[in-house]
């Protein structure tokens, strides 16, 4: 996307080091490192959020690079997988949220159309996860369901 006032395209964000192996100063072992993934899963943390731990209390940069693995293949290989995927999750929590708003506050159009957005990305998405396996194909999206399987 191209910048507002310059007319051009910029580039934004960090970049991560270019490493292809985990440093020796990483505490943690891989086995360790498992084991504070499911200890964090079962005590209902999402596997973003597993990696900040990971990262900033921990010190372990990069769990690929410890393990050998990305946090939800060992969440999926010690079978304490959540149900639904976290970025569909996360929508459905987005919606009831602006569902709620949008409630209390009738007249509110912009955040109405928002809500009709992000209902179309949980379509798109619900199809995407059926189409691969992920969702049962009897699995359907309705805003009162929502509110019932995140809670």
């Amino acid at each position: 996307m191209a910048r507002m006032q310059t007319r051009r395209k910029g580039k934004s964000c960090s970049k991560r080091p270019m490493i292809s192996e985990n440093p020796e100063w990483v505490p943690l072992t891989a086995t360790e490192i498992e084991d504070l993934i499911v200890q964090f899963t079962e005590n209902g943390m999402v596997s973003a959020r597993i990696g900040l731990v990971l990262r900033d209390q921990y010190g372990v940069p990069n769990v690929r690079l410890a393990t050998g693995k990305t946090v939800t293949e060992i969440m999926k290989e010690k079978g304490v997988m959540p149900d639904l995927p976290e970025d569909l999750s996360n929508l459905m929590r987005r919606a009831i949220s602006l569902n709620v708003h949008v409630k209390n506050h009738r007249g509110d159009v912009a955040n109405i159309r928002g809500l009709n957005l992000i209902e179309a990305r949980i379509r798109r998405l619900e199809r995407y996860y059926k189409k691969n396996g992920v969702l049962p194909q009897t699995w359907k999206y309705s805003l009162s369901n929502a509110e019932i399987m995140l809670k």
